[in-house]
């Protein structure tokens, strides 16, 4: 059983003698401590999802951790931007960021568990704690949300650039590598040989050679890629037999693997059928039916017109900002959707969770929808400051709400560099979804921390 909350007064330090931007440091977790502890509901919430972490032993006994434990410790990694590894670290080796944790003097948790930890609340459940943080912080006057500002960004899915031989090269690697281990498990579960340094050579050439423009040398890439794509084809067709064979085997490792393979095969599948249409058919695949990973296989293609990075592989974010930083709505899309057709989302979002619709909504140009739908949303807002043609920016006031739109820009800035939202580390769209929402609370978190301190 786990509990909620630890019985600790924390935070008895002199700070007299320590430099300036270390008190500074210190005032801002303790801010942050007053606001966690003025809404009560965010620990509510996360220790609701914990529960499912531990059920209690045998004998009852309580988990080493309570919930709030765990939820400061996630604030730590997010506004430190450490991996878990070295949040544990840095927490281990301070009196104050333990006091932070209410933990003082126990045993500091393994950064393993953390990341189970992290992936046990839903982005759903960080969305509604978002939620909760920024209609709280409107009705004590810290934010006012009549006046937003919205935007799309892309946070980066963790996958190599996708070339169809590199993909193919990852199927064969990763389908041999566990069904060695199964036949080390059984001997008998898979009786066939894998040469992995020749299907590697093929993959190699093909990467070395793809964009020679020598007719003879592009006739054996043909060729290569046609070798590769049938060993691959053909390690595929195992993964199916193995499967099937060991969902029926009563041996818990087999079964384990058999799952851990039977996860990837779609993707699997994926990755062959495209190559051979590309490679072979000589067919142009559309983006939207192409697998560019097989470990994070929700990966989309994204491209946003942006000259230093006009291709990118991710998910994009949808954020909504009050005129104090303050993120009051925000969306991981799972498929994208145009910008365009998001402004009316926006809106009803926004009244959904103040009550009323925004008095001014500014957006960039890309936001603006189609002339009725215009006409129809400027209606419901008092000011929909969304230029429809560039004429449009030589308005007064148009330009004063195209610069208050302009501030969202370094929010986006600050997330990526900050909060570690320029790519997830973390597996699954699940995942995903998490660490956004974890990064989104904590930027809250910290702006609400810095007007308690002016």
């Amino acid at each position: 059983m786990r509990r909620k909350r630890e019985a600790v007064l924390p935070f008895e330090w002199n700070n007299d003698h320590l430099p300036k931007v270390v008190r500074e440091h210190r005032e801002k977790y303790k801010r942050i401590s007053r606001l966690l502890d003025e809404n009560p509901g965010i620990l509510d919430l996360v220790h609701e999802e914990l529960k499912s972490l531990s059920q209690g032993g045998r004998g009852g006994r309580d988990a080493d951790f309570t919930s709030e434990t765990i939820l400061r410790a996630l604030v730590v990694h997010a506004i430190e931007g450490n991996s878990l590894r070295e949040t544990v670290i840095l927490i281990a080796g301070s009196d104050f960021l333990q006091d932070f944790l209410r933990t003082r003097k126990k045993a500091m948790m393994d950064y393993t568990f953390l990341d189970k930890c992290v992936l046990a609340i839903r982005p759903a459940t960080w969305k509604r704690i978002n939620d909760l943080l920024g209609q709280k912080a409107a009705a004590e006057g810290q934010i006012e949300p009549g006046t937003i500002r919205t935007d799309t960004t892309v946070v980066e899915s963790n996958i190599h650039w996708p070339t169809d031989s590199s993909l193919l090269w990852d199927t064969w690697r990763v389908a041999s590598r566990l069904l060695r281990r199964a036949r080390a498990t059984c001997p008998g579960s898979c009786p066939h040989r894998f040469h992995d340094q020749k299907v590697k050579g093929l993959h190699l050439f093909v990467t070395r050679y793809i964009k020679s423009t020598s007719k003879a040398r592009r006739r054996a890439v043909q060729k290569t890629f046609r070798t590769l794509i049938e060993r691959v084809e053909w390690i595929v067709g195992i993964v199916k037999e193995f499967c099937h064979w060991a969902g029926t085997s009563a041996d818990v490792d087999l079964m384990a693997l058999a799952a851990e393979l039977k996860g990837l095969l779609p993707a699997m599948n994926g990755v062959v059928a495209q190559a051979r249409r590309a490679q072979i058919e000589g067919e142009k695949v559309p983006a939207a039916e192409r697998v560019f990973s097989i470990f994070e296989p929700h990966t989309e293609l994204i491209k946003r017109g942006r000259r230093e990075k006009p291709v990118e592989f991710g998910h994009v974010v949808l954020l909504c900002q009050s005129g104090e930083k303050f993120i009051t709505d925000y969306e991981v899309l799972e498929h994208r959707i145009a910008d365009c057709d998001l402004t009316e989302t926006v809106i009803e979002r926004h009244k959904a969770l103040f009550g009323e619709r925004p008095e001014v909504v500014a957006a960039d140009k890309g936001f603006c929808p189609d002339a009725e739908k215009y006409a129809e949303l400027e209606a419901q807002v008092g000011t929909l400051a969304i230029p429809r043609r560039m004429r449009d920016l030589a308005d007064a006031l148009m330009r004063t709400w195209q610069c208050f739109r302009a501030g969202i820009e370094g929010t986006i800035s600050g997330l990526k560099r900050a909060f570690r939202l320029s790519r997830c580390f973390y597996r699954g769209f699940k995942g995903f979804g998490s660490s956004v929402g974890l990064g989104v609370f904590c930027h809250n978190l910290t702006v609400l921390a810095k007007q308690g301190g002016t």
